[in-house]
């Protein structure tokens, strides 16, 4: 057996703050990144509260040009929600390591990816807002964003966030909800934005993005109980002794 004083923490051991500082940081991009998105996704839906969609360029154009400065501050809330959501799915992954690596794997990576992919598209909005406020032929620019959405070697890039969106979110609740890391609240959260983005009724997308970020608030919550992996084992060691 192992005794107790061997796993007794030192706050002066540079090894546990650096596990500390990893855990805060992870817990921190956790409970902020969701909100973000929770934020663009309320503007999104103001744009579009009276009718039209930016799906094809020409609705893109109008919206954008009706609401131009919200459709600004939201793309950059989207930006840095994407931006800090790769480092929160690595503070979920970092939970579900052990009883559920494998789901949490694949969960993690295709939903990290899809928030890469989302920072692309969404950056590449701005252009749509920089020909509003140039101005200039609409028929044009429709042309010239078309052409965008067309590039054969960009394609990829839409159907890797649809997948990863969708598919990796709900995988990477499951395996939280199978890990028994965190409340099982905290992987239903993340497995009903999905759920919600399908159902597509009024503001269900900020319904969705808002129960999600509730999921990651808890999953974050257990991140920050956790203990330094050097002084409280886990499982499989347990097994071992």
């Amino acid at each position: 057996m192992t005794s107790t004083k061997e796993f007794a923490l030192d706050a002066r051991d540079p090894l546990v703050r650096t596990a500390t500082t990893r855990r805060v940081g992870l817990a921190l991009a956790m409970f902020l990144a969701p909100w973000l998105i929770v934020g663009a996704e309320v503007g999104h839906a103001v744009t579009t509260l009276h009718g039209g969609d930016d799906l094809e360029p020409s609705g893109d154009l109008a919206l954008t040009g009706e609401h131009l400065t919200l459709d600004r501050w939201a793309s950059l809330a989207a930006l840095a929600g994407a931006l800090l959501l790769v480092p929160a799915v690595l503070g979920v992954m970092r939970l579900v390591r052990v009883r559920a690596a494998r789901l949490g794997l694949v969960g993690g990576v295709l939903t990290a990816a899809a928030y890469v992919c989302y920072f692309a598209m969404v950056f590449q909005g701005f252009t749509t807002a920089a020909m509003v406020k140039a101005g200039g032929s609409t028929s044009q620019n429709v042309t010239v964003l078309q052409a965008v959405l067309d590039e054969p070697l960009t394609r990829w890039v839409y159907l890797l966030f649809v997948l990863g969106n969708l598919l990796g979110t709900f995988l990477l609740g499951l395996a939280l909800v199978r890990a028994h890391t965190a409340n099982r609240l905290a992987g239903f959260g993340l497995m009903a934005w999905p759920v919600f983005h399908a159902i597509s009724f009024p503001f269900s997308d900020v319904i969705g993005t808002a129960v999600q970020a509730i999921g990651f608030g808890l999953a974050a919550m257990a991140l920050l109980r956790r203990r330094d992996p050097r002084t409280e084992p886990e499982p499989y060691e347990l097994l071992r002794r």
